[in-house]
C-alpha cells in the first residue's frame, strides 16, 4: 500500500502545473536618444556611458576616496540595507521549504503505580514508545513553486535596493565633500579679503587723521569691513554643521574631517557620454528593484489562483510501542499508518475571488511603479545633461565676471589713491569684486554637484 502512494505522489507531482501568468517585462517607450544631449554626446553613446565607470574613477581626490571607502563600510542606511537582504534570504528558504516534506519524531516514557488496597492488588504497568510521522501536501498545482518565485524576486528586489543605497551614498558623501571644499575657499576669500580691508581701513583713517580724506570715507571703509567680517561667523557654522552631516555619512560621530585638494584642484572627467538610453534599464538599481518587485507580484496571482483548487497531501505515522523497554526495539511492538486526504472548498463568501483580485490588482500597480521608475529614469538623465552643460557655461562666463570685477576695484583704488574718485567708487567696485569671488566658488561648487547627479542617474556609483 505505502509503495502506491509514494507512485501516486509521483505521477501527481510529475503531471502538476503552475497556475497563474508567467512574467514578461511590460512593453515601454524608450527613446533612441536622451534630451539635453549635444552633437558631441550624440556621437559618444556608442563609446560606452559615464555611469559604466566605477566611483574611483571619477572621482581623483584620495581624501574623498577613502571617504567613500569608509562609508561603504560603515554606514547605517548601507548595514539596513545588508541586513534586509539576509531576511529576504531567510525568507526564500521558509517559503521553498513548503514543496518538501516534512517528517517529526518522538519518544515517550510511561510509568503507572498503584498500591495494594482491600479490594485491588499492587499494580505496576511501563510502557515506551518511538513514533515518526510524515506529512506532505503536494505542490499540484504551483502553489508553493510561485510562492517561491515570489520569494526569490523579493530578495532580488532587496539587493538591488542595496546597491541603489549604495549609489544614493556615494553620490551623498561626493557631493557633501564637495560643499565642504566650496565653503572651505569661500571662507578662505572672505578672510582674505578681510585681511585686505582692514588694511585699506587704516590707511584711510591716517588719511583722515591728517586731513587728506572725509570722515565718511571712513565710515565707508568700515562697511567693506563690516560686510566680510559677517560673512565669517556663517561661513564657520555651515562647516561645521557640514562636518557633523558627513561624519554621520560615515557611519561616525560628528567630528571633524580631514581635507584633500582645494575645490579649484578638482579634476572632472574630459567627457560624459551618457550612453543609450535602453542600457539605462539594466544600469540603473531602482528601475531593476522596481521589475524584481513586479515579478513578485505576477508570481502571487499563481498562488492566489491555486487557493481555489484542492490540497492534496498525503501523511504517514509509524512507531514501535513496548510494555517493557528491553523489548521496545524487538518482537511484534511496530504499528504503521498511511493516509492521504483532499480538501476543496465550497464556500467562502468571495473570498478567493477577492485574494486573486487583490494580486491582479498589486501586479497592476507594480506595473505602473515600473513604468513610471523608467520615465523618471529619463528625465533625471535629462536633467542631469542640461545641468552639466549649463553649470559649465555659467561657470565659465562667473571667471570673466570676476576677473573683470577685480581689475575695475584695482583700478578704483588707484584713482581713489590719485585723488581722482571719492571713496564711494571703491566700495561698490570692492563689493562687486568679492561678490563676484563668492559667485565663483558657488559656480565651481555647482558644476561637480551636476557632475555628481548625472553620474548617479546614469546608474553609477554602485558598481565595485
Amino acid at each position: 500500500m505505502s509503495h502506491r502512494l509514494v507512485l501516486l505522489s509521483i505521477a501527481l507531482l510529475a503531471s502538476g502545473c503552475t497556475l497563474g501568468p508567467n512574467y514578461k517585462r511590460p512593453m515601454v517607450e524608450v527613446p533612441g536618444s536622451y534630451r539635453g544631449m549635444i552633437p558631441e554626446q550624440t556621437t559618444q553613446t556608442q563609446i560606452g556611458s559615464l555611469g559604466d565607470q566605477k566611483w574611483w574613477e571619477i572621482f581623483q581626490d584620495e581624501q574623498l576616496r577613502a571617504f567613500i571607502r569608509t562609508a561603504l563600510q560603515q554606514n547605517y542606511d548601507l548595514r539596513v540595507a545588508a541586513s534586509r537582504v539576509l531576511e529576504a534570504q531567510a525568507q526564500v528558504g521558509i517559503t521553498r521549504a513548503d514543496q518538501f516534506p516534512s517528517l517529526s519524531g518522538g519518544a515517550g516514557i510511561a510509568d503507572l503505580r498503584s498500591a495494594q488496597s482491600k479490594f485491588l492488588p499492587a499494580f505496576e504497568s511501563s510502557t515506551g514508545q518511538v513514533n515518526l510521522s510524515a506529512a506532505w501536501e503536494l505542490d499540484f498545482w504551483g502553489k508553493f513553486r510561485r510562492a517561491t518565485e515570489a520569494a526569490r524576486a523579493n530578495l532580488l528586489a532587496s539587493e538591488w535596493a542595496r546597491q541603489e543605497v549604495v549609489s544614493t551614498l556615494v553620490a551623498n558623501v561626493s557631493a557633501a565633500y564637495f560643499q565642504l571644499r566650496a565653503l572651505d575657499l569661500q571662507l578662505e576669500i572672505s578672510k582674505r579679503t578681510l585681511d585686505s580691508r582692514q588694511e585699506s581701513l587704516r590707511l584711510t583713517r591716517v588719511l583722515a587723521n591728517g586731513g587728506a580724506t572725509s570722515l565718511l570715507d571712513v565710515r565707508q571703509a568700515e562697511q567693506l569691513v563690516f560686510t566680510a567680517s559677517a560673512e565669517i561667523p556663517a561661513l564657520e557654522q555651515q562647516i561645521e554643521q557640514l562636518e557633523n552631516f558627513l561624519s554621520i555619512l560615515l557611519g561616525q560621530n560628528p567630528g571633524d574631517i580631514a581635507r584633500g585638494q582645494t575645490l579649484t584642484e578638482q579634476r572632472q572627467p574630459p567627457q560624459v557620454p551618457p550612453g543609450l538610453p535602453s542600457s539605462l534599464l539594466e544600469r540603473r538599481p531602482d528601475i531593476r528593484e522596481a521589475e524584481a518587485q513586479l515579478i513578485a507580484a505576477n508570481a502571487q496571482i499563481g498562488v492566489a489562483r491555486a487557493a481555489y483548487f484542492p490540497e492534496i497531501s498525503l501523511n504517514g505515522n509509524g512507531g514501535l510501542e513496548s510494555s517493557a523497554l528491553t523489548g521496545l526495539f524487538s518482537g511484534p511492538a511496530g504499528a504503521w499508518s498511511f493516509g492521504a486526504s483532499l480538501t476543496e472548498p465550497i464556500f467562502t463568501a468571495g473570498r478567493l475571488r477577492s485574494g486573486v483580485r487583490l494580486a491582479e490588482a498589486r501586479q497592476e500597480t507594480a506595473v505602473l511603479f515600473y513604468q513610471q521608475s523608467i520615465q523618471a529614469a529619463f528625465r533625471s538623465v535629462s536633467d542631469g545633461l542640461v545641468a552639466y552643460r549649463k553649470t559649465h557655461e555659467f561657470r565659465v562666463q562667473q571667471e570673466s565676471l570676476f576677473q573683470s570685477a577685480q581689475d575695475a576695484a584695482r583700478l578704483s583704488r588707484m584713482r581713489y589713491t590719485g585723488g581722482a574718485t571719492g571713496y564711494l567708487e571703491v566700495l561698490t567696485n570692492e563689493t562687486n569684486a568679492f561678490s563676484a569671488e563668492l559667485g565663483l566658488a558657488q559656480a565651481r561648487l555647482n558644476e561637480l554637484l551636476a557632475l555628481v547627479q548625472l553620474y548617479e542617474s546614469l546608474g553609477g556609483g554602485w558598481q565595485q
